[in-house]
């Protein structure tokens, strides 16, 4: 017998696990992480436990958050926070009484303002007033929750989207994404529970967006990609068998348990995890890629081309993943940033998402999702009043970063619909009423989810950590 039918032999008697079952009996052998109050121990005995679903802070609203990430930072002025004031005073600078002591990267305080660029309308029942630019989600507007009073403490992209991401603005912490897988577990053996997909030319905030930080890596969002095999290395090489293909995974995750038991390191069990994941996947993953179950209906509803990428394709993946029990989907939509020609980037961007992002609203609704899914649209901080323009940098009528009042929208998953929550001064430049933070944006999506985000905790290094952070964070409870 050979040396390595001996050694196969050895694993798979001795480590008393059955062919192709190490790591799911390593998952199920685990205790359950549990949601923890600060002060209680946070260590699993291994990482892959907290795949297993868990319970809940309280009954939940939602059970799956679909977060579409507009990256870039789209124009509020030209979407959904109506100044008429600001067409008054075009052409001419702001009074440096509303202007403090702000400094922005490409323009000077005292740049002229620059007028909305598109009309606005109140739409639905409830009279939201929304850009001309929105045709198609005016149809659902008495869906959605409208927050005009966000605002941020970073203006530059890469650590304003980390911060709307992780509630840190330097990489290392763990993402929203992660921080509810470990709190949640998953729903499905088949898919990740943490899933991101990008529609556009490339996140500043980078991997830092869909990290597990210091949580077990197992819970870091897996990402999907537009074309090709969704997840890279995921298909089997040529020339290798399936019978082939699963005894060397049988043998490396027998290794792979043999080292868990002998060292006890969460790691391991993580890798013992994304093997038998990986396994999963490659029928799991085509299969949900493929479209050809949708109907004529369902594809014209979302503008999609099932053979291109696009934002209406991820969409439709998004509904697909929520359906089989994915819990956590990111959609970065990059594009948004309009330092020139705002009016042009406004309708460029919303002739891309528009569409889709009200069908995807309409069809939760109407196969019983909504409900229990909540969505997210909105970028990491909103656009300035004044104008940006440059001839050395080729800009003109664009718009610069504006941390200080931006806006984003919920519905589904327990969230009241048709209303709007919070306001702007009449310039459009600071928030006047119901300020809303990054972390009460945070806390409230946990809230959707059933979780008490002062009680999800993690400690490390000593340190009991929070993803709404130590300076605060309420609900909105004006919206659930």
């Amino acid at each position: 017998m050979s040396t390595l039918s001996e050694t196969r032999r050895h694993f798979f008697h001795d480590c008393g696990v059955g062919v192709g079952k190490m790591a799911l009996a390593t998952l199920l052998a685990q205790v359950p992480s549990r949601m923890l109050d600060a002060g209680e121990s946070s260590q699993p005995a291994g990482s892959a436990d907290s795949l297993l679903s868990h319970a809940p802070h309280f009954q939940p609203k939602a059970r799956a958050v679909i977060h579409l990430f507009m990256a870039g930072a789209p124009s509020q002025l030209e979407l959904f926070d109506y100044k008429p004031a600001l067409a008054e005073l075009e052409g001419k600078p702001l009074p440096p009484s509303i202007i403090g002591g702000q400094r922005y990267a490409f323009i000077r305080p005292d740049a002229a303002v620059l007028g909305p660029r598109f009309r606005f309308n109140k739409q639905g029942q409830s009279g939201a007033e929304l850009s001309e630019a929105l045709p198609h989600l005016a149809k659902v507007v008495d869906e959605i929750a409208i927050l005009r009073s966000c605002h941020t403490t970073q203006f530059n992209h890469a650590p304003a989207q980390i911060f709307m991401n992780t509630g840190f603005s330097q990489p290392g912490r763990p993402s929203m994404g992660s921080w509810i897988s470990y709190g949640l577990g998953s729903e499905t053996q088949n898919l990740p529970s943490f899933v991101v997909m990008s529609t556009g030319s490339g996140i500043s905030g980078g991997a830092a967006c869909w990290s597990s930080g210091f949580l077990p890596s197992v819970h870091t969002g897996t990402r999907f990609r537009n074309s090709g095999d969704p997840i890279l290395n995921l298909s089997t090489p040529e020339g290798i068998t399936a019978e082939t293909q699963k005894s060397t995974i049988d043998l490396i995750n027998a290794m792979n348990s043999r080292r868990l038991q002998l060292e006890g390191d969460s790691e391991i069990a993580t890798r013992l995890a994304s093997y038998e994941m990986a396994y999963r996947l490659q029928t799991s993953g085509p299969e949900l890629m493929d479209l050809g179950s949708e109907s004529a209906a369902t594809l014209q509803l979302y503008g999609c081309d099932p053979a291109k990428p696009s934002f209406a394709r991820a969409c439709l993946l998004a509904r697909r993943m929520v359906e089989r029990g994915v819990r956590f989907i990111n959609i970065y939509h990059e594009g948004w940033d309009a330092h020139s020609d705002v009016a042009g980037n406004v309708r460029r961007q919303c002739e891309a998402t528009d569409q889709a992002t009200a069908a995807l609203l309409l069809d939760l609704k109407q196969r019983g999702l909504l409900d229990s899914t909540l969505v997210v649209w909105g970028g990491e901080f909103g656009r300035t009043p004044m104008v940006e323009a440059s001839v050395s940098l080729g800009r003109s009528m664009g718009r610069d970063h504006h941390p200080q009042a931006f806006t984003t929208w919920m519905a589904g998953g327990g969230i009241k619909g048709g209303l709007t929550v919070g306001s702007t001064d009449d310039m459009g430049f600071h928030v006047a009423d119901r300020p809303v933070r990054v972390s009460d944006l945070q806390a409230t999506i946990l809230h959707c989810l059933g979780i008490d985000h002062e009680r999800l905790v993690f400690r490390n290094a000593g340190l009991d950590f929070k993803l709404t952070g130590v300076e605060g964070a309420d609900v909105i409870r004006e919206i659930v």
